[in-house]
């Protein structure tokens, strides 16, 4: 309910709106409030219509949206019923105004109760608006299921009192009843009060202190390094100062960014317990960091040189600037005086790799620019030798391990390529590869590889995630998403009739009958095709996801494809479910062993998938069900292991255009115990996740602390992390 003043801003909004959508004539016509009411389909909208049209003129004036309008912001329950059960109640011709002039119905007009086709209708359009397909005999189905859960008399038809006692079990759907997709038709969100910054929240600082303590110790040290060599060379002036002060830091940052890129290593430290003190999940993000650092440090450095310089020019009155940049001069630095000329290289290659690494230049196809241009740092680092007489203390060691790093993946590499055995092609393209597993290749749940494929790219190597689990011991599997230039170009590769390849394998019979018969559909239903392309692995590597199996309570969420790594986590943990089942030999009853080890401490796993639609969830639907089978045989009624499917195209409960085919989908759902979307047992939830719900169940739970597991967009990251730091639960990010 809004008070007084959040009324009249309202309505100051709508008539804002109206003004702005409205034409000359100062009313929406049918066309205009189909754009504006941003819906996919025209059933709803031209329902909608004609119920606020209720002059039946053709056309809704400010006055009579003013009046429709708050009847659903303001009404009552029994108000808002009764404009949902007038939409249901589509007699006749769909889109005919139920009204033809003021205070007289049409014959069209609705009957005054729901029948079995008129429900059919309405439900088909609710599917099409919610982007779900299904056959007609699953439509069937639906409707019968809302049918007769709501013909209470079994008349035939369903009036509307009916309707209402069974909305009833439904309580929280008709307290938020409204049309969600209107954006111009929802009340102006209210002005929040100025709160305190999230960043300084004892919640924030709990959860990011490893990440901050870093960044604190980091910062000292540079200000200290500066600080010391500052103070050495206070006596030649303040120019030298700062640039001796900067080269100081630059010696440390440069031979920093080697260490923050010691992969394997990195790896190796999370096993340790200085994977607790240290933010080894944020490598990646602190070598950005760093490489920022890096180069305006060098400009600065840069910088007071030249100004030196010139200041000397001046004096000297003999030599230009120039002279002083471009010729090499005995003392001036670096090897045979030459530290002016390196300085304006690494400065000029700095630069390069700094622009070639933005994000608009590796995510828009032009990978391969920003791969050879990082290839850079091998000149950098041999410039940076010979320009800085100190620079190689503080290389040596990092230098030597990212060496002895980069020795052992280019043996790795050469030994031998592997052969990519199967390549299925799922919807919304996914490429699925199923490459030879070598016979020394350890890993563990949730670790990603670097991939080269010669056929695609000769010298590119990409990150993707192991979604096979390591017990299976044959072969690995990867799902590759097709978003940039490489993956693009993977997927067309196998998706030829013909594709290229070293060592050609015929298809099988049945694989190429069904290739030809279905060409067309690869794209969009799959296709499972035998392959012998060869292909080089770099790794494994480690991730976040490596704490999961010491949590005790986990929840990890999914967002697309960002399932990938959660899919071999599921799959080892159902496979340490099977290694523990006992069995009483006198009569035979089975149970699992307490899953908590030193190797595993979970006590509850929530799995948290959210897709864009119904075609995503078939990339890994059938691993899912058969671990809610697994589940089931080994404990019945365990709530072990918890799933939530999330569909965000679809409108959620309290929405009048979704309202029928949700209420009807969970009917189904009980009644057949399968979810009709996509066949497990668990009910795929239509919208967005609440996350304050979502997590404020989860700390009911109190089953341990909860650790929170992400692998997906960005920006959904920032959204949960949020959440996460006002309910004091570890967030952890999947970065490469």
């Amino acid at each position: 309910t809004m008070s007084a003043a959040e009324d009249a801003g309202w309505l100051r909004w709508v008539t804002e709106q109206f003004g702005s959508i409205a034409g000359e004539d100062k009313e929406i016509n049918l066309e205009e409030f189909k754009a504006a009411l941003q819906v996919k389909e025209s059933f709803f909208a031209e329902r909608f219509f004609a119920l606020f049209d209720s002059d039946g003129s053709g056309t809704i004036s400010l006055e009579e949206l003013l009046k429709a309008l708050s009847l659903l912001v303001h009404g009552n329950e029994t108000d808002k019923l009764r404009f949902l059960f007038q939409v249901y109640d589509v007699d006749g011709r769909i889109g005919v105004p139920a009204l033809t002039r003021r205070g007289a119905r049409s014959p069209r007009a609705g009957s005054g109760s729901i029948d079995p086709d008129e429900l059919r209708v309405v439900l088909r359009w609710c599917l099409r608006e919610s982007a779900i397909a299904l056959p007609e005999e699953r439509l069937g189905d639906l409707t019968l299921a809302l049918f007769e859960a709501a013909d209470k008399d079994h008349s035939g038809s369903i009036t509307f009192e009916e309707l209402r006692e069974e909305l009833e079990g439904f309580p929280e759907v008709m307290e938020n009843l409204t049309i969600s997709a209107a954006s111009w038709l929802k009340p102006p969100p209210p002005v929040e009060r100025s709160r305190r910054p999230r960043y300084l929240t004892q919640a924030y600082w709990h959860n990011h202190r490893s990440k901050l303590t870093f960044l604190g110790g980091y910062a000292g040290l540079n200000l200290l390094l500066f600080a010391l060599a500052a103070l050495r060379h206070a006596g030649l002036g303040g120019w030298v100062v700062v640039a001796r002060g900067c080269g100081q830091c630059l010696n440390f940052n440069c031979a920093f960014l080697a260490v923050l890129m010691l992969r394997r290593c990195l790896t190796w430290l999370r096993a340790t317990p200085i994977a607790k003190v240290l933010p080894l999940d944020q490598h990646v993000v602190f070598h950005q960091l760093v490489g920022y650092a890096v180069l305006a440090l060098a400009a600065i450095h840069t910088g007071a040189h030249i100004a030196n310089f010139s200041r000397l020019a001046r004096q000297d009155g003999r030599h230009a600037l120039a002279e002083y940049l471009l010729s090499a001069r005995p003392g001036v630095g670096g090897l045979g005086g030459t530290a002016s000329q390196t300085g304006l290289a690494l400065a000029g290659l700095l630069a390069a790799m700094l622009a070639f690494s933005s994000p608009c230049v590796r995510r828009s196809g032009h990978f391969e620019v920003f791969y050879w241009t990082h290839l850079s740092y091998v000149s950098v680092w041999t410039l940076l030798i010979l320009h800085g007489p100190h620079f190689w203390k503080w290389f040596a060691v990092p230098g030597c391990l990212f060496a002895l790093e980069k020795v052992v993946g280019l043996a790795w590499r050469r030994a031998g390529g592997l052969r990519i055995v199967e390549v299925n092609l799922l919807p919304s393209k996914v490429t699925h590869l199923v490459i030879e597993r070598p016979q020394f290749f350890h890993y563990k749940p949730g670790d990603y590889i670097y991939l080269n494929i010669p056929a695609i790219a000769a010298y590119e190597w990409h990150p993707f995630t192991i979604s096979s689990a390591p017990e299976q011991q044959e072969t690995l599997w990867l799902h590759i998403r097709s978003l940039g230039q490489w993956t693009n170009k993977l997927y067309e590769y196998f998706q030829q009739p013909e594709s290229p390849s070293p060592e050609p394998k015929p298809l099988s019979r049945s694989l190429r009958e069904k290739r030809c018969r279905s060409w067309a559909q690869v794209g969009a239903d799959g296709a499972q095709l035998s392959a012998n392309a060869k292909c080089y692995i770099d790794g494994p590597y480690g991730t976040p996801t490596r704490r999961i199996f010491t949590s005790e309570h986990a929840v990890l969420i999914g967002a697309g494809i960002g399932i990938t790594p959660f899919a071999s986590i599921l799959q080892s943990i159902m496979y340490r479910y099977r290694q523990r089942k006992q069995s009483c030999p006198s009569c035979c009853y089975s149970w699992c062993e307490d899953l908590r080890d030193k190797e595993m401490t979970l006590r509850k796993v929530d799995f948290i998938w959210i897709n864009r639609d119904q075609k995503h969830f078939e990339w890994f639907v059938s691993l899912l069900t058969k671990l809610e089978m697994e589940q089931a045989e080994q404990e019945p009624g365990g709530r072990f292991l918890e799933m939530h499917m999330y569909m965000t195209s679809a409108l959620s409960k309290n929405d009048m255009k979704a309202i029928g085919l949700q209420m009807a989908l969970d009917l189904l759902a009980t009644k057949e115990q399968r979810d009709l979307i996509t066949g497990l047992r668990t009910r795929t939830q239509p919208g967005r996740p609440d996350w304050n719900k979502v997590f404020g169940k989860v700390a009911e739970e109190k089953r341990g602390k909860v650790q929170v597991f992400f692998c997906g967009s960005p920006a959904l990251a920032k959204v949960i992390r949020v959440h996460c730091e006002h309910f004091g639960f570890h967030f952890f990010k999947e970065n490469f």
